[in-house]
């Protein structure tokens, strides 16, 4: 996977830096409340959410299981329809095709659709080293290019960004980049908006290749699908002559009547809408309309070692949503940059581990941020159990053991920092083991309990920085109940 976004602290020192930000903060709460607020209502008014989400996890999982025949149904399909398909294994042979194929079109700059596959990969800053340039299209992305920022939230990647800042930022940079912000730009949204709509304008009309990611793919027919809010992703995706997408191997689904399910749950889940204002759809080349040449290159990236984890791989049904996202405690306050990857909160802390492995600091903290609350398997449209992945792989953190790394079985060893843990685990279960040592411990510690430390030593002094200690109980619960059931009523 592209090091764009390793180098970083781990969660916790990066999450200390931004709780601090009172302007980020802010930011966050505001727009997350009012996401989330608007998600519910739009929920609310489909009886059968219950059941899309049962039907939308259930398309998600068989095509997982079968996804070698998928893949092979989509080439042929996209293959016939005048497609062209490339493999990529990693972020470095997906970027070297995309380059390759730009530059044999004579051109040095694309357009692109907001993609997070692409991002995932670092594509934009291979093709600035190839001497290509890339600009990004979507109004969020453009934002936090125009900003040499980094994304912070899957659906709105400039969600840690208010009015002011954003005028500031187009003022400031949209002439090095084409058409400038007219001077007496102001913060109120819609002249923000023109500003945009009036500098990409000349990129759309000028533009002969143009990049994008997609939403979903169906094997059947071989049709890519994009589901967009500005319009802006479908000029690039009908007025170049050639496009180029970049799709993550598990957006594939068996049928054109699948989509049925996620055009319904993907709307509400993320914008709250009933629809989505912009789907497109295209399915190879058709002579006179859209593109003269189309190119699908399909990513793996870590995806099917992911895919070898049978609890680890219901990451890979998300439909890039955000939900999650709005609804998580620990993002509300900690932002998307702490992270440290393009895909942020719950969903980033179970994906990036496994797509990247957690052989970094960042990657091997990401599985403990998080409270466990389940508030994002409760809105997740496809029933991802992520708070069931967080354990999953905070052991495979902090014991170590069997994964596999580029289609090899591999052993790994525990992570730094975690030998305490290991203990205090060992000696609980050890403990657990024997009821008779159990029950001598308990009454030991309720008659000891006006000795228990307001915070822990050593090791657990970490944990006590942000928790208070439970307060002991004056008896254990089997005494309570021997007591109880003893008392004739």
């Amino acid at each position: 996977m592209s090091g764009t976004y390793l180098g970083m602290p781990p969660f916790p020192a990066a999450a200390r830096e931004a709780v601090r930000d009172e302007v980020l903060r802010g930011n966050l709460r505001r727009a997350t409340h009012t996401i989330r607020d608007k998600r519910a209502r739009a929920v609310a008014e489909l009886a059968d959410w219950d059941r899309l989400r049962a039907a939308g996890k259930a398309v998600k999982d068989h095509t997982l299981r079968h996804l070698d025949r998928y893949l092979l149904q989509l080439e042929e399909a996209v293959t016939a329809a005048g497609g062209t398909v490339h493999w990529a294994a990693d972020a470095d042979e997906a970027n070297r095709i995309v380059t390759q194929l730009v530059r044999a079109t004579g051109e040095r700059e694309v357009v692109k659709v907001k993609s997070m596959a692409t991002q995932e990969i670092g594509l934009n800053e291979a093709l600035e080293t190839a001497g290509i340039a890339a600009y990004e299209t979507d109004l969020a992305e453009l934002i936090v290019q125009l900003g040499h920022d980094r994304p912070s939230h899957i659906l709105v990647p400039a969600i840690h960004r208010n009015r002011a800042e954003i005028r500031d930022i187009f003022r400031a940079e949209m002439g090095d980049r084409g058409r400038p912000a007219p001077a007496s730009l102001g913060d109120d949204p819609r002249e923000l908006a023109e500003a945009a709509r009036l500098h990409l304008r000349e990129k759309f009309l000028r533009a002969k290749v143009a990049v994008s990611g997609a939403n979903f793919m169906v094997a059947e027919t071989g049709t890519m699908v994009v589901l967009e809010s500005e319009g802006n992703g479908r000029m690039c995706l009908t007025l170049p002559e050639t496009l180029i997408s970049v799709v993550g191997i598990e957006k594939v689904v068996p049928t054109f009547r699948d989509l049925e399910i996620f055009l319904q749950t993907l709307p509400r889940s993320s914008t709250a809408e009933r629809m989505n204002p912009y789907t497109t759809m295209w399915t190879g080349v058709t002579d006179g309309d859209g593109p003269a040449a189309f190119h699908l290159v399909l990513l793996d990236n870590g995806r099917t070692d992911t895919l070898a984890d049978e609890t680890g791989r219901q990451a890979l049904r998300c439909i890039r949503c955000s939900a999650c996202l709005n609804v998580c405690p620990v993002y509300e306050r900690a932002g998307g940059h702490a992270y440290g990857s393009v895909y942020p909160g719950p969903i980033g802390a179970i994906l990036s581990p496994q797509l990247r492995g957690t052989a970094s600091e960042i990657d091997a903290s990401l599985p403990y941020a998080s409270t466990l609350c389940g508030a994002c398997y409760d809105v997740c449209p496809v029933a991802i159990d992520i708070p069931e992945v967080l354990v999953h792989l905070r052991e495979r953190v902090a014991q170590g053991g069997p994964v596999t790394r580029e289609g090899i079985r591999v052993t790994l060893r525990p992570a730094d920092g975690h030998t305490a843990e290991r203990a205090a685990m060992r000696a609980a279960r050890l403990l657990l083991d024997r009821p008779g040592a159990l029950r001598a411990g308990e009454r030991l510690l309720a008659r000891a309990r006006r000795l228990a430390p307001r915070r822990l030593p050593g090791a657990g002094r970490a944990w006590t920085d942000s928790r208070e200690l439970p307060t002991v109980a004056a008896q254990s619960f089997r005494d309570w109940w021997a007591r109880e059931r003893s008392t004739p009523r």
